[in-house]
């Protein structure tokens, strides 16, 4: 656990909790730091209480007393409505912050590296980690991936706290400074918290506010957004490095056919044999975790030899099976149409399940990667509306559920023999119709594809 005693003296009131708030009030309770804490839940507050936490309502405290509120990223504190304990402290000229500010504030001296965008956050962090780790690296790795920051062990100075970081948590943070910012990509999302496109991506640049001379921004720039960002970041104080797909004659770091190039030192990685790396995407996160791990002082070498040993993340196009030279993949975390996007890309010959509580674009923005797809299995509320959207585009049978899905495409897969098919999860759908979350429908899957007669399991995912 951090050690938060640098903050002694402070008080602050948590609101939230949930996974990092009740980090923040264990880390707070044993640095001895005081603090209130409050969920409006009341099971939560009974849970909080039975661990000893002093509860106090933060809509109801003299704020001229207390130092910051201590926010969960989830609870909104301006767009669309403030809570009203965020509205309190604001007025009182009084910060509300993150469980992430607290690690920033009391390890000031902390190398930090900070990734975000709109797609493939989890894995380039966890492919940071990864790279860290076989480099003989001491790290720490979660945020919004994993466990609360808070949580992690504290790290001597030549450590490296790996963060995943949402635009909710960016909102959150500020006087963090990440040594290597990451920003992968932009596309609209979560335009209900942040109001408008500009909103979203205002929240993401907080990553980018503390860097100093010697600190790397790592931008992804294959998308509009991104390149206007990365064109307002030039010329400052800190270090920009471009990464791209697909263009062989870009500067910075650049993928073109599968193969890695850093253009400032050569150096060249194959990412094509990598089967935890699949497509496009997953070459921009390596790309991008090339260029981090750079800036930390990693040879290329070393580099390359944590890519190929990269065990993928579970639900992120995960290979959990092969049944008769058939490969099932698990890509549960695929919950929009743009995250199946990335999937339907990658593989050629695809028996689809997709399905469950749809997004507002549902799946018409996918028709151009339709004719990847041999045979669509649809399941969930979704389904007549899919069904709506295929016809005549795509053949698809209606399956209601995902085990019964998985029976059909199995059948299907077997009796057509085609080479490189593949059985895939991605459902461009939220789980709630079916399932508690997209975690509980991939493990489900993952545990009936391998349960396949003549199943050979696999290890290792992707996006």
């Amino acid at each position: 656990m951090i050690d938060l005693s640098p903050l002694r003296g402070s008080r602050f009131a948590v609101l939230g909790l949930a996974r990092s708030g009740l980090a923040a009030a264990r880390a707070l309770r044993d640095a001895q730091v005081e603090f209130a804490a409050w969920d409006d839940d009341a099971t939560k507050r009974a849970q909080a209480q039975h661990q000893g936490f002093a509860l106090a309502d933060p809509t109801t405290l003299d704020w001229n007393r207390w130092d910051a509120l201590v926010l969960s990223p989830g609870i909104p504190h301006s767009f669309p409505q403030p809570h009203a304990a965020a509205a309190a402290a604001k007025a009182a000229g009084k910060p509300v912050i993150g469980d992430i500010e607290l690690l920033a504030r009391s390890a000031p001296a902390a190398r930090i590296v900070g990734v975000t965008g709109t797609n493939g956050k989890s894995t380039t962090t966890a492919l940071i980690g990864h790279i860290l780790k076989t480099a003989g690296v001491e790290r720490e790795v979660g945020g919004n991936l994993g466990p609360a920051a808070l949580d992690f062990r504290p790290l001597r100075a030549d450590g490296v706290y790996v963060l995943e970081l949402s635009s909710f948590q960016l909102e959150l943070v500020p006087s963090l400074r990440c040594h290597a910012a990451v920003w992968l990509n932009i596309t609209p999302d979560h335009i209900d918290r942040h109001g408008d496109l500009a909103g979203y991506i205002a929240a993401k640049r907080h990553i980018f506010d503390n860097q100093r001379a010697g600190d790397v921004a790592v931008i992804g720039i294959d998308d509009a957004e991104s390149r206007r960002v990365a064109e307002q970041l030039t010329g400052g104080t800190r270090s920009v490095v471009t990464v791209t797909v697909g263009d062989a004659r870009a500067a910075g770091i650049r993928v073109v056919d599968g193969r890695l190039t850093d253009g400032t030192s050569d150096a060249a990685i194959d990412l094509r044999p990598i089967k935890t790396l699949p497509g496009a995407h997953n070459w921009q996160n390596a790309a991008c975790a090339f260029a981090a791990c750079r800036a930390l002082g990693l040879t290329a070498g070393a580099i390359g030899r944590g890519l190929a040993s990269y065990p993928g993340l579970a639900h992120r196009q995960e290979r959990v099976a092969v049944v008769d030279g058939v490969v099932y993949v698990n890509d549960s975390k695929a919950t929009n149409a743009d995250a199946t996007a990335k999937a339907l890309a990658a593989y050629g010959a695809i028996y689809w399940l997709v399905g469950g509580t749809p997004k507002a674009e549902g799946i018409a923005p996918l028709a151009p990667l339709f004719g990847h797809v041999v045979h669509a299995f649809l399941m969930g509320k979704s389904s007549d509306a899919f069904a709506a959207t295929l016809e005549g585009k795509l053949p698809y049978t209606l399956c209601g559920d995902l085990k019964t899905a998985l029976k059909a495409a199995h059948a299907m897969a077997r009796h057509d023999h085609r080479a490189d098919a593949v059985v895939l999860l991605s459902p461009a759908c939220a789980s709630y119709d079916q399932w508690p979350n997209f975690e509980a429908r991939g493990d489900a899957f993952r545990a009936m594809a391998r349960a396949l007669p003549g199943a050979v399991i696999e290890a290792g995912g992707g996006a």
